[in-house]
């Protein structure tokens, strides 16, 4: 089954506390005890659904926290979904390229309350193939930029001064189709299409890293 940007379009209007800043990363047989290892961090409570997740990972904010921010991992087949509601990690390379090795991690952060900050990340083997700005496809950097070029290109993704491609979607010029964008793109990656009950029926494992 071929990802489409229109499978995605749910994202934002089912879950726009979570899709207000997140990241979200899969990562290929890695358990999540495993990858909370490989990120150095430290185990915290399950929480049932992300509307608990997000509502528990603003509290990890405050001061009081030590400032550390929360995330949430459950498993899909053989990957290991995580989670950042108001977090960046998962596109971090001095975090994620480490955490990548022996397997491929494909990752998505969203910022729209930061002037729009958004990058995608896939790595393998802590090699960073690709990543690139959510709303800027025309630059690109890692060891394959262009290894997907034919795909970003129609799954929508802006190329300033270039029209973009609906993708079968009815959207107007001026949409902005970079966040279902990158679910596709993801799922073009991993062959792993979430839904929107993979993040509000999963009991997530959860764990807190410190911030910076």
């Amino acid at each position: 089954m071929t990802a489409s940007t229109s499978d995605y379009m749910w994202f934002e209007e089912r879950f726009p506390d979570l899709a207000a800043s997140y990241c979200l990363t899969l990562v290929h047989e890695v358990s999540p005890a495993e990858l909370l290892h490989r990120l150095g961090g430290r185990a915290e409570p399950a929480r049932a659904g992300v509307a608990e997740l997000v509502e528990a990972a603003y509290d990890f904010h405050a001061p009081s926290s030590g400032l550390r921010t929360l995330f949430g991992m459950t498993s899909i087949g053989p990957w290991t979904l995580m989670v950042e509601p108001n977090g960046w990690h998962g596109v971090d390379e001095e975090r994620a390229l480490p955490a990548s090795a022996g397997t491929r991690w494909i990752s998505h952060y969203d910022n729209g309350n930061a002037n729009n900050d958004g990058s995608f990340l896939w790595a393998e083997n802590t090699d960073r193939r690709l990543q690139f700005d959510l709303r800027d496809a025309g630059y690109r950097c890692g060891s394959q930029p262009d290894a997907l070029l034919d795909v970003i290109r129609r799954l929508g993704f802006e190329f300033p001064g270039e029209p973009v491609p609906t993708d079968g979607f009815d959207a107007d010029s001026d949409a902005d189709v970079a966040v279902p964008a990158s679910f596709a793109l993801a799922e073009h990656l991993t062959q792993v299409r979430l839904t929107p009950s993979h993040l509000a029926e999963a009991t997530f494992v959860c764990g807190s890293v410190k911030i910076g």
